[in-house]
Protein backbone atom coordinates (compact mmCIF):
# COMPACT_ATOMS: atom_id res chain seq x y z
CA UNK A 1 0.00 0.00 0.00
CA UNK A 2 1.25 3.18 -0.88
CA UNK A 3 1.51 6.12 1.85
CA UNK A 4 1.79 9.81 1.08
CA UNK A 5 4.69 10.98 3.61
CA UNK A 6 4.19 14.54 2.48
CA UNK A 7 0.31 14.35 3.38
CA UNK A 8 1.33 12.27 7.20
CA UNK A 9 4.45 15.28 7.19
CA UNK A 10 1.34 18.12 6.56
CA UNK A 11 -0.90 16.46 8.87
CA UNK A 12 1.39 16.24 11.56
CA UNK A 13 2.58 19.79 11.21
CA UNK A 14 -1.05 20.97 11.66
CA UNK A 15 -1.40 18.35 14.60
CA UNK A 16 1.56 20.35 16.67
CA UNK A 17 0.75 23.61 16.04
CA UNK A 18 -3.13 22.86 16.19
CA UNK A 19 -4.55 25.46 18.81
CA UNK A 20 -6.31 22.68 21.94
CA UNK A 21 -8.60 25.46 23.29
CA UNK A 22 -11.92 23.94 24.84
CA UNK A 23 -15.12 24.07 22.88
CA UNK A 24 -16.67 24.52 26.15
CA UNK A 25 -16.06 27.24 29.04
CA UNK A 26 -15.67 27.24 32.37
CA UNK A 27 -19.02 28.35 32.52
CA UNK A 28 -20.49 25.55 30.34
CA UNK A 29 -22.87 22.94 31.77
CA UNK A 30 -21.11 20.35 30.10
CA UNK A 31 -18.43 18.99 32.66
CA UNK A 32 -14.80 18.93 31.00
CA UNK A 33 -12.41 16.29 31.84
CA UNK A 34 -8.86 15.20 30.83
CA UNK A 35 -8.26 11.50 30.30
CA UNK A 36 -6.86 11.06 33.96
CA UNK A 37 -9.55 12.07 35.33
CA UNK A 38 -11.86 10.16 33.35
CA UNK A 39 -12.10 6.88 36.11
CA UNK A 40 -13.16 8.94 39.01
CA UNK A 41 -15.17 11.64 37.21
CA UNK A 42 -16.81 9.09 34.90
CA UNK A 43 -15.97 5.76 36.13
CA UNK A 44 -16.43 5.76 39.44
CA UNK A 45 -19.27 7.90 39.70
CA UNK A 46 -22.87 6.74 40.55
CA UNK A 47 -24.33 8.61 37.48
CA UNK A 48 -25.49 7.46 33.98
CA UNK A 49 -22.70 10.56 31.71
CA UNK A 50 -22.46 11.07 28.25
CA UNK A 51 -18.68 11.58 27.09
CA UNK A 52 -18.01 13.53 24.11
CA UNK A 53 -14.29 12.97 22.65
CA UNK A 54 -13.42 16.18 19.98
CA UNK A 55 -10.78 18.50 18.51
CA UNK A 56 -11.83 21.99 18.51
CA UNK A 57 -10.66 21.82 14.81
CA UNK A 58 -13.58 19.66 13.98
CA UNK A 59 -16.57 21.20 11.85
CA UNK A 60 -19.08 18.81 12.96
CA UNK A 61 -17.89 18.94 16.73
CA UNK A 62 -18.99 22.66 16.86
CA UNK A 63 -22.30 22.25 14.83
CA UNK A 64 -22.72 19.76 18.09
CA UNK A 65 -21.89 22.28 20.75
CA UNK A 66 -24.64 24.19 20.98
CA UNK A 67 -26.61 21.22 21.11
CA UNK A 68 -24.63 19.46 23.56
CA UNK A 69 -24.55 22.48 25.85
CA UNK A 70 -28.53 22.42 25.70
CA UNK A 71 -28.57 18.92 26.71
CA UNK A 72 -26.57 19.59 29.38
CA UNK A 73 -28.75 21.78 31.20
CA UNK A 74 -31.93 20.04 30.53
CA UNK A 75 -29.99 16.99 32.38
CA UNK A 76 -28.12 19.00 35.23
CA UNK A 77 -28.67 17.00 38.27
CA UNK A 78 -29.97 14.03 36.46
CA UNK A 79 -27.12 12.95 34.39
CA UNK A 80 -23.31 14.04 33.80
CA UNK A 81 -22.48 15.37 30.28
CA UNK A 82 -18.95 15.64 30.05
CA UNK A 83 -16.32 16.25 27.27
CA UNK A 84 -12.64 15.65 26.57
CA UNK A 85 -10.86 17.61 24.27
CA UNK A 86 -8.60 14.42 22.41
CA UNK A 87 -6.76 17.29 20.71
CA UNK A 88 -4.42 18.23 24.41
CA UNK A 89 -1.43 15.59 24.39
CA UNK A 90 -2.35 14.90 28.06
CA UNK A 91 -5.43 13.01 26.46
CA UNK A 92 -4.38 11.33 23.35
CA UNK A 93 -3.33 8.45 24.90
CA UNK A 94 -7.15 8.03 26.74
CA UNK A 95 -8.67 9.17 23.69
CA UNK A 96 -6.62 6.36 22.00
CA UNK A 97 -7.82 3.58 24.59
CA UNK A 98 -11.40 4.30 24.24
CA UNK A 99 -11.36 3.90 20.49
CA UNK A 100 -12.01 7.51 19.06
CA UNK A 101 -10.96 7.05 15.00
CA UNK A 102 -13.46 10.09 14.49
CA UNK A 103 -14.83 13.39 15.82
CA UNK A 104 -17.28 14.11 17.29
CA UNK A 105 -17.97 10.57 19.07
CA UNK A 106 -20.43 10.24 21.91
CA UNK A 107 -20.15 7.20 24.25
CA UNK A 108 -22.98 6.85 27.12
CA UNK A 109 -21.23 5.30 30.64
CA UNK A 110 -23.36 3.52 33.01
CA UNK A 111 -22.24 2.70 36.84
CA UNK A 112 -21.70 -1.09 36.31
CA UNK A 113 -22.04 -4.83 38.74
CA UNK A 114 -18.03 -3.93 39.45
CA UNK A 115 -17.09 -0.30 41.30
CA UNK A 116 -15.34 1.76 39.04
CA UNK A 117 -15.70 -1.04 35.72
CA UNK A 118 -18.93 0.83 34.05
CA UNK A 119 -20.34 -0.51 30.37
CA UNK A 120 -19.79 2.39 27.69
CA UNK A 121 -22.18 2.43 25.00
CA UNK A 122 -21.61 4.50 21.88
CA UNK A 123 -24.16 6.62 21.07
CA UNK A 124 -26.37 5.84 17.91
CA UNK A 125 -28.80 8.52 17.85
CA UNK A 126 -29.48 11.86 16.46
CA UNK A 127 -27.32 14.74 17.21
CA UNK A 128 -29.68 17.04 18.66
CA UNK A 129 -30.92 17.53 22.21
CA UNK A 130 -33.94 16.20 22.51
CA UNK A 131 -32.65 13.15 21.04
CA UNK A 132 -29.47 13.15 23.60
CA UNK A 133 -31.87 13.68 26.76
CA UNK A 134 -34.30 11.21 25.71
CA UNK A 135 -31.65 8.33 25.16
CA UNK A 136 -29.44 9.44 28.25
CA UNK A 137 -32.50 9.62 30.85
CA UNK A 138 -33.51 6.27 28.64
CA UNK A 139 -30.23 4.73 29.95
CA UNK A 140 -30.16 5.21 33.99
CA UNK A 141 -30.82 2.55 36.14
CA UNK A 142 -34.19 2.17 37.81
CA UNK A 143 -33.73 1.11 41.75
CA UNK A 144 -37.13 2.44 42.48
CA UNK A 145 -39.62 0.26 44.11
CA UNK A 146 -43.06 0.33 42.21
CA UNK A 147 -45.57 -0.85 45.36
CA UNK A 148 -49.43 -1.59 44.91
CA UNK A 149 -52.03 -2.06 47.33
CA UNK A 150 -51.46 -5.40 48.69
CA UNK A 151 -47.53 -4.83 48.59
CA UNK A 152 -47.30 -1.72 50.99
CA UNK A 153 -47.49 -3.37 54.52
CA UNK A 154 -44.65 -5.86 53.73
CA UNK A 155 -42.40 -3.26 51.84
CA UNK A 156 -42.57 -1.44 54.79
CA UNK A 157 -41.32 -4.33 57.23
CA UNK A 158 -38.51 -4.47 55.33
CA UNK A 159 -35.08 -2.97 56.24
CA UNK A 160 -37.25 -1.01 59.49
CA UNK A 161 -33.43 0.32 59.99
CA UNK A 162 -33.88 2.31 56.90
CA UNK A 163 -35.93 5.64 56.10
CA UNK A 164 -38.64 5.80 52.94
CA UNK A 165 -39.36 8.15 50.93
CA UNK A 166 -42.97 7.82 48.66
CA UNK A 167 -43.68 9.58 45.65
CA UNK A 168 -47.47 9.17 44.57
CA UNK A 169 -47.66 9.82 41.55
CA UNK A 170 -50.64 9.62 38.42
CA UNK A 171 -48.38 8.14 35.87
CA UNK A 172 -46.79 4.69 36.08
CA UNK A 173 -43.89 5.44 34.55
CA UNK A 174 -40.56 6.14 37.42
CA UNK A 175 -39.15 9.48 35.85
CA UNK A 176 -35.43 10.26 35.69
CA UNK A 177 -35.64 12.55 38.05
CA UNK A 178 -37.03 9.87 40.82
CA UNK A 179 -34.80 7.10 39.78
CA UNK A 180 -31.67 9.66 39.86
CA UNK A 181 -32.85 10.54 43.63
CA UNK A 182 -32.87 7.02 44.53
CA UNK A 183 -29.20 6.92 43.58
CA UNK A 184 -28.38 9.51 45.18
CA UNK A 185 -29.67 8.02 48.60
CA UNK A 186 -29.14 4.00 47.46
CA UNK A 187 -28.24 2.53 51.09
CA UNK A 188 -30.09 5.70 53.34
CA UNK A 189 -33.05 6.09 52.71
CA UNK A 190 -35.19 3.46 50.16
CA UNK A 191 -37.41 4.86 47.42
CA UNK A 192 -40.51 3.84 45.99
CA UNK A 193 -43.20 4.89 43.48
CA UNK A 194 -47.09 4.26 43.91
CA UNK A 195 -50.09 5.63 41.65
CA UNK A 196 -52.85 6.96 42.59
CA UNK A 197 -55.15 4.78 41.79
CA UNK A 198 -53.99 2.36 44.76
CA UNK A 199 -56.78 3.74 46.92
CA UNK A 200 -55.89 2.25 50.45
CA UNK A 201 -52.01 3.65 50.24
CA UNK A 202 -53.56 7.12 49.41
CA UNK A 203 -56.30 7.17 51.86
CA UNK A 204 -53.67 5.48 54.21
CA UNK A 205 -51.10 8.62 53.90
CA UNK A 206 -53.87 11.42 53.41
CA UNK A 207 -52.53 12.07 49.77
CA UNK A 208 -54.89 14.85 47.97
CA UNK A 209 -52.34 15.78 45.01
CA UNK A 210 -50.64 14.49 42.83
CA UNK A 211 -47.67 14.57 42.57
CA UNK A 212 -46.60 13.98 46.29
CA UNK A 213 -43.65 13.38 48.34
CA UNK A 214 -43.53 12.22 51.86
CA UNK A 215 -40.18 10.46 54.23
CA UNK A 216 -40.67 7.85 56.52
CA UNK A 217 -37.66 7.97 59.59
CA UNK A 218 -36.28 4.81 60.24
CA UNK A 219 -38.16 3.29 63.57
CA UNK A 220 -40.96 5.74 62.88
CA UNK A 221 -44.63 5.24 61.13
CA UNK A 222 -45.71 9.19 60.94
CA UNK A 223 -44.80 10.47 57.72
CA UNK A 224 -43.11 14.07 56.71
CA UNK A 225 -45.13 15.20 53.99
CA UNK A 226 -42.96 17.48 52.03
CA UNK A 227 -44.34 20.88 50.49
CA UNK A 228 -42.15 21.89 47.95
CA UNK A 229 -41.50 21.76 44.25
CA UNK A 230 -41.32 18.62 42.57
CA UNK A 231 -37.58 18.93 41.53
CA UNK A 232 -34.28 17.26 41.90
CA UNK A 233 -32.49 19.76 44.07
CA UNK A 234 -35.07 20.40 46.53
CA UNK A 235 -36.08 17.01 46.69
CA UNK A 236 -32.38 16.14 48.12
CA UNK A 237 -32.43 19.15 50.19
CA UNK A 238 -35.82 17.44 51.89
CA UNK A 239 -34.36 14.16 52.04
CA UNK A 240 -30.96 15.21 53.22
CA UNK A 241 -32.99 16.09 57.02
CA UNK A 242 -32.01 11.84 57.14
CA UNK A 243 -28.31 11.66 56.11
CA UNK A 244 -26.49 13.96 53.30
CA UNK A 245 -26.68 12.09 49.80
CA UNK A 246 -23.90 10.05 48.30
CA UNK A 247 -20.96 11.79 47.08
CA UNK A 248 -21.00 11.71 43.43
CA UNK A 249 -17.26 10.36 42.35
CA UNK A 250 -14.12 9.80 44.65
CA UNK A 251 -12.51 12.85 46.00
CA UNK A 252 -9.44 14.41 44.32
CA UNK A 253 -6.17 12.55 45.59
CA UNK A 254 -3.75 14.56 46.88
CA UNK A 255 -0.88 13.01 44.99
CA UNK A 256 -0.70 10.98 41.59
CA UNK A 257 1.05 7.92 42.20
CA UNK A 258 4.18 7.68 39.49
CA UNK A 259 3.46 5.77 36.23
CA UNK A 260 5.01 2.35 35.69
CA UNK A 261 7.82 1.93 33.42
CA UNK A 262 5.34 -0.54 31.73
CA UNK A 263 2.36 1.21 31.98
CA UNK A 264 4.42 4.95 30.18
CA UNK A 265 5.39 2.81 27.60
CA UNK A 266 1.78 1.72 27.01
CA UNK A 267 0.94 5.41 27.30
CA UNK A 268 3.48 6.65 24.71
CA UNK A 269 2.68 3.97 22.40
CA UNK A 270 -1.26 4.70 22.20
CA UNK A 271 -0.74 8.47 22.07
CA UNK A 272 1.54 7.77 19.15
CA UNK A 273 -1.03 5.96 17.38
CA UNK A 274 -3.75 8.26 18.28
CA UNK A 275 -1.72 11.44 17.38
CA UNK A 276 -1.01 9.97 13.63
CA UNK A 277 -4.80 9.18 13.46
CA UNK A 278 -5.89 12.40 14.94
CA UNK A 279 -3.21 14.19 12.72
CA UNK A 280 -4.88 12.31 9.27
CA UNK A 281 -8.31 13.37 10.25
CA UNK A 282 -7.13 16.78 10.97
CA UNK A 283 -5.61 16.95 7.72
CA UNK A 284 -9.14 15.59 5.47
CA UNK A 285 -10.92 18.53 8.24
CA UNK A 286 -8.16 21.03 6.83
CA UNK A 287 -8.71 20.28 3.50
CA UNK A 288 -12.68 19.79 3.70
CA UNK A 289 -15.10 21.17 6.41
CA UNK A 290 -17.41 18.22 5.78
CA UNK A 291 -14.94 15.14 6.30
CA UNK A 292 -16.59 12.19 8.08
CA UNK A 293 -15.89 12.91 11.43
CA UNK A 294 -18.84 10.94 12.92
CA UNK A 295 -17.73 7.22 12.61
CA UNK A 296 -21.13 5.62 13.90
CA UNK A 297 -24.80 4.10 11.93
CA UNK A 298 -27.88 5.56 12.64
CA UNK A 299 -29.54 2.04 11.74
CA UNK A 300 -28.13 -0.29 14.36
CA UNK A 301 -26.51 0.32 17.64
CA UNK A 302 -23.14 -1.14 18.84
CA UNK A 303 -22.94 -3.71 21.86
CA UNK A 304 -21.85 -2.64 25.10
CA UNK A 305 -18.92 -3.12 26.06
CA UNK A 306 -16.89 -2.73 30.03
CA UNK A 307 -14.66 0.33 30.16
CA UNK A 308 -11.06 -0.25 28.78
CA UNK A 309 -8.25 -0.59 31.03
CA UNK A 310 -4.15 0.03 29.46
CA UNK A 311 -4.34 -4.08 29.17
CA UNK A 312 -7.36 -4.39 27.40
CA UNK A 313 -6.27 -1.93 24.70
CA UNK A 314 -5.51 -2.70 21.09
CA UNK A 315 -3.94 -0.66 18.53
CA UNK A 316 -6.21 -0.06 16.06
CA UNK A 317 -6.52 3.47 15.22
CA UNK A 318 -4.24 3.21 12.06
CA UNK A 319 -5.60 4.84 8.94
CA UNK A 320 -4.52 4.89 5.74
CA UNK A 321 -3.93 8.43 4.08
CA UNK A 322 -3.68 6.78 0.14
CA UNK A 323 -5.32 4.41 -1.44
CA UNK A 324 -3.82 2.15 -4.07
CA UNK A 325 -7.18 1.00 -6.20
CA UNK A 326 -9.74 3.45 -8.06
CA UNK A 327 -12.84 3.28 -6.04
CA UNK A 328 -15.34 2.87 -7.97
CA UNK A 329 -19.59 2.23 -7.49
CA UNK A 330 -21.57 -1.09 -7.81
CA UNK A 331 -24.20 -0.12 -11.01
CA UNK A 332 -27.59 -1.56 -10.20
CA UNK A 333 -28.64 -2.49 -14.25
CA UNK A 334 -31.93 -4.12 -13.70
CA UNK A 335 -35.01 -2.48 -11.92
CA UNK A 336 -35.31 -5.85 -9.65
CA UNK A 337 -31.69 -4.93 -8.21
CA UNK A 338 -32.64 -1.93 -7.40
CA UNK A 339 -35.94 -3.16 -6.26
CA UNK A 340 -34.82 -5.21 -3.72
CA UNK A 341 -31.77 -3.21 -2.97
CA UNK A 342 -33.31 -0.20 -1.97
CA UNK A 343 -36.86 0.52 -2.95
CA UNK A 344 -39.02 -2.25 -0.92
CA UNK A 345 -40.53 -1.67 2.46
CA UNK A 346 -37.75 -3.64 4.31
CA UNK A 347 -35.01 -1.75 2.80
CA UNK A 348 -32.22 0.85 5.08
CA UNK A 349 -30.77 3.99 4.11
CA UNK A 350 -29.42 4.17 0.60
CA UNK A 351 -27.60 6.59 -1.77
CA UNK A 352 -28.60 6.64 -5.72
CA UNK A 353 -26.58 8.20 -8.45
CA UNK A 354 -29.77 8.38 -10.97
CA UNK A 355 -27.33 8.60 -14.19
CA UNK A 356 -28.24 10.79 -17.39
CA UNK A 357 -27.41 8.80 -20.65
CA UNK A 358 -24.47 10.72 -21.03
CA UNK A 359 -22.78 9.02 -18.10
CA UNK A 360 -19.18 10.23 -19.19
CA UNK A 361 -20.13 13.51 -18.74
CA UNK A 362 -18.14 15.81 -16.49
CA UNK A 363 -21.78 15.65 -13.83
CA UNK A 364 -22.04 12.44 -13.75
CA UNK A 365 -18.12 11.27 -13.51
CA UNK A 366 -17.73 13.58 -11.48
CA UNK A 367 -20.16 12.92 -9.13
CA UNK A 368 -19.33 8.92 -9.06
CA UNK A 369 -16.32 9.69 -8.71
CA UNK A 370 -17.06 12.01 -5.36
CA UNK A 371 -19.09 8.83 -4.07
CA UNK A 372 -17.07 6.51 -4.57
CA UNK A 373 -14.26 8.16 -2.93
CA UNK A 374 -15.96 8.66 0.41
CA UNK A 375 -17.54 5.44 0.61
CA UNK A 376 -13.93 4.20 0.06
CA UNK A 377 -12.55 6.12 2.97
CA UNK A 378 -15.01 4.75 5.31
CA UNK A 379 -14.60 1.40 4.34
CA UNK A 380 -10.41 2.04 4.99
CA UNK A 381 -11.51 3.46 8.24
CA UNK A 382 -13.84 0.44 9.22
CA UNK A 383 -16.75 2.18 9.81
CA UNK A 384 -20.11 1.27 9.09
CA UNK A 385 -21.88 3.16 6.27
CA UNK A 386 -24.99 2.78 4.44
CA UNK A 387 -24.38 1.47 0.58
CA UNK A 388 -23.50 3.88 -2.30
CA UNK A 389 -25.10 2.82 -5.86
CA UNK A 390 -25.05 4.41 -9.50
CA UNK A 391 -28.23 3.91 -11.51
CA UNK A 392 -27.93 3.93 -15.55
CA UNK A 393 -30.61 5.53 -17.38
CA UNK A 394 -31.17 2.24 -18.93
CA UNK A 395 -32.69 0.85 -15.77
CA UNK A 396 -36.75 0.98 -16.54
CA UNK A 397 -37.05 2.42 -12.91
CA UNK A 398 -34.80 5.64 -13.38
CA UNK A 399 -37.37 7.33 -15.31
CA UNK A 400 -40.05 6.50 -12.88
CA UNK A 401 -38.19 7.68 -9.80
CA UNK A 402 -37.42 10.85 -11.81
CA UNK A 403 -40.81 11.40 -12.40
CA UNK A 404 -42.13 10.92 -9.25
CA UNK A 405 -39.90 12.73 -7.42
CA UNK A 406 -40.05 15.63 -9.70
CA UNK A 407 -36.57 16.02 -10.52
CA UNK A 408 -36.36 18.77 -13.08
CA UNK A 409 -34.05 17.10 -15.72
CA UNK A 410 -33.45 13.58 -17.26
CA UNK A 411 -30.27 14.72 -18.91
CA UNK A 412 -28.37 15.56 -15.55
CA UNK A 413 -27.16 13.23 -12.87
CA UNK A 414 -29.27 13.29 -9.55
CA UNK A 415 -28.35 12.05 -5.88
CA UNK A 416 -31.23 10.82 -3.82
CA UNK A 417 -30.85 9.01 -0.59
CA UNK A 418 -33.75 6.72 0.27
CA UNK A 419 -35.48 4.67 3.22
CA UNK A 420 -38.13 1.97 2.27
CA UNK A 421 -38.84 1.26 5.38
CA UNK A 422 -39.70 4.68 6.72
CA UNK A 423 -40.52 5.78 3.36
CA UNK A 424 -38.36 8.92 3.13
CA UNK A 425 -36.17 10.16 0.50
CA UNK A 426 -33.84 13.25 0.65
CA UNK A 427 -32.23 15.22 -2.91
CA UNK A 428 -29.17 16.71 -3.16
CA UNK A 429 -29.46 20.28 -3.88
CA UNK A 430 -26.01 20.85 -4.36
CA UNK A 431 -24.60 22.34 -7.88
CA UNK A 432 -21.71 20.71 -7.55
CA UNK A 433 -20.63 17.44 -7.36
CA UNK A 434 -17.34 17.47 -5.67
CA UNK A 435 -16.76 15.36 -2.82
CA UNK A 436 -16.67 18.47 -0.38
CA UNK A 437 -19.57 19.38 -1.56
CA UNK A 438 -21.16 15.85 -1.51
CA UNK A 439 -19.73 14.42 1.57
CA UNK A 440 -20.99 17.39 3.35
CA UNK A 441 -24.77 16.33 2.23
CA UNK A 442 -23.68 12.50 3.20
CA UNK A 443 -23.06 13.88 6.68
CA UNK A 444 -26.15 15.59 7.00
CA UNK A 445 -27.92 11.91 6.36
CA UNK A 446 -25.83 10.18 9.28
CA UNK A 447 -26.34 12.32 11.31
CA UNK A 448 -30.16 12.73 11.16
CA UNK A 449 -30.08 16.82 10.06
CA UNK A 450 -32.63 18.55 7.85
CA UNK A 451 -35.98 17.93 6.47
CA UNK A 452 -36.91 14.36 4.72
CA UNK A 453 -39.70 13.92 2.20
CA UNK A 454 -43.02 11.39 1.80
CA UNK A 455 -41.30 8.66 -0.55
CA UNK A 456 -44.39 7.54 -2.99
CA UNK A 457 -46.01 4.18 -2.63
CA UNK A 458 -45.89 3.64 -6.18
CA UNK A 459 -41.84 3.36 -5.60
CA UNK A 460 -42.23 0.54 -2.98
CA UNK A 461 -42.28 -2.69 -3.92
CA UNK A 462 -41.90 -6.01 -2.33
CA UNK A 463 -38.70 -8.19 -2.28
CA UNK A 464 -38.04 -11.75 -1.64
CA UNK A 465 -35.41 -12.92 0.68
CA UNK A 466 -33.65 -15.12 -2.04
CA UNK A 467 -33.58 -11.77 -4.13
CA UNK A 468 -31.70 -9.43 -1.68
CA UNK A 469 -28.24 -9.08 -3.03
CA UNK A 470 -24.97 -10.43 -1.73
CA UNK A 471 -24.36 -6.69 -0.24
CA UNK A 472 -27.28 -7.10 2.64
CA UNK A 473 -29.20 -4.51 4.57
CA UNK A 474 -26.98 -2.00 6.67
Amino acid sequence: MVRSTTLVAAAAALSLHAHAESLYSKKSAVVQITGPEYDRVIAKSNYTSILEFYAPWCGHCKNLQPQYEKAAKSLAGIAKVAAVNCDEEINKPFCGKMGVQGFPTLKIIRPGKKPGKPTVEEYQGQRQAKAIVDIVKDKIPNIVKRITDPKLDDWLEENKESAKAILFSDKGLVSATLRTLAIDFAGIVNVAQIRKTEAAAVEKYGITAFPSLILIPAGSSEPIKYDGEINKESMVKFLSQIAPPNPDCPAPKAKKPKAKKDDKSKESKASSKFSKASASHKSDEASSAATSAAHETLEEATKPTESPTPEDFVEDTKISEEIETKPSLLSLVESSDLQASCLNEKSTTCILALLPKDETSEAATKAVASLASIHKKHDVRQTNLFPFFSVPATNPLSATIITELSLDNAEQVHLIAVHGKRAWYKKYTGKAFDATSVEQWVDGIRMGEGTKERLPESLLGSTKKEDTPEHGEL
